[in-house]
Formats: C-alpha cells, sequence, structure tokens
C-alpha cells in the first residue's frame, strides 16, 4: 500500500495539513463584519419623489393639447425645449446651406 507524502512530517502530521489548518483559521477570523456600501447606499435612500412629480405633471388634466403642453409643466423644461429647438434649428441651417454649396459648386477648397 503506497501512502501519498504531503511534505515533511511533525508531531501533528505532516506540514501542508498544519499549514491548511492554520489558513482555514485565519481566514475564518478575518471575516468582514459587514457590508461596506459607498455610493449604492446613495442610490437605495434616495428620497422618492415620484408623486411630488405625478401632482405637477397631472395638474390640470394631462391632455391639454397646445394650451399647456405636459412636457413643458415642470421647472426648467422650457430651457431644455429652447436649447434642443435651437439645436434642430443649427443643424438644419447647416445642411440646407450645404446641399445648396453641392448642388452650385460654391464653397470649393482648393
Amino acid at each position: 500500500e503506497k501512502k501519498l507524502f504531503l511534505g515533511k512530517k511533525t508531531e501533528d502530521g505532516t506540514m501542508l495539513g498544519k499549514s491548511a489548518a492554520t489558513a482555514a483559521r485565519m481566514a475564518a477570523r478575518s471575516q468582514p463584519k459587514g457590508q461596506k456600501r459607498t455610493f449604492i447606499d446613495y442610490l437605495t435612500n434616495y428620497p422618492d419623489r415620484v408623486q411630488e412629480i405625478k401632482k405637477i405633471q397631472n395638474k390640470g388634466g394631462t391632455c391639454l393639447g397646445d394650451v399647456n403642453p405636459t412636457w413643458l409643466k415642470q421647472p426648467g423644461d422650457i430651457g431644455v425645449a429652447l436649447f434642443g429647438a435651437g439645436l434642430t434649428a443649427f443643424g438644419t441651417i447647416n445642411c440646407v446651406v450645404g446641399h445648396y454649396r453641392l448642388a452650385t459648386g460654391k464653397g470649393k477648397l482648393d
């Protein structure tokens, strides 16, 4: 019968067995006490403002058409809408100028 030799023999058994037991004890002692959360706590404990925003959006009804559209009811909505309209106008004007230059051959780099 052959025995597997796992290291230097000591009084308590093999060296490998002794060091494995020591490592297991150390791992059991060094377990973290609790979970440390940083920005996750901020995200999970973030105040819920859905009902507050819902009241603003539903004020006076939701199908109002051009008189008081739902997408312009919150503070800051007009600024965002104007910025988007400005970007769209800028892009449209540049497209028209570009097509005109392509069609007429003006503005070439020689």
